[in-house]
């Protein structure tokens, strides 16, 4: 009930996909979206990246961790978090200072991959209905 009738802070993509875990993570691209044919992580050698992985343990974000941990406190699982977050708005900014951070870098990193003419057809980025269409309508 704490989450609904806060008087702070504000859902952004970025904080949706790590409190959800549908985002720019190895297993949700693995399982759900079939955009990857491994589960691991791409910034270092685990075998699973989710937003639990990316939050609390992943050592490309080490310090983008600190800062977090340095606000709302060592217990970086996901209800810790949460929780922190519907605590206050200081905690909810460090919150999201991180997931816009890491997030926006991540994406950054599945694009690259994406474009990447060396990596399985699998990651190619697919060109949708509505951008071949739109492709039509330009001029050559």
């Amino acid at each position: 009930m704490e989450w609904a009738v806060r008087q702070h802070g504000v859902l952004t993509f970025r904080l949706v996909q790590v409190l959800s875990g549908h985002g720019c993570f190895g297993k949700y691209l693995h399982v759900v979206a079939r955009r990857e044919t491994t589960p691991g992580c791409h910034h270092c050698d685990c075998s699973e990246d989710s937003a639990q992985h990316t939050l609390e343990s992943c050592p490309a974000w080490a310090e983008q961790r600190r800062d977090l941990a340095g606000v709302i406190g060592e217990d970086l699982s996901l209800s810790a978090v949460a929780r922190a977050m519907v605590g206050g708005d200081r905690a909810w900014t460090a919150v999201a200072n991180f997931c816009e951070n890491v997030i926006l870098q991540k994406e950054a990193a599945e694009r690259a991959r994406e474009d990447s003419l060396l990596w399985d057809p699998i990651r190619r980025r697919r060109a949708g209905r509505r951008r071949r269409a739109h492709m039509r309508l330009m001029p050559p």
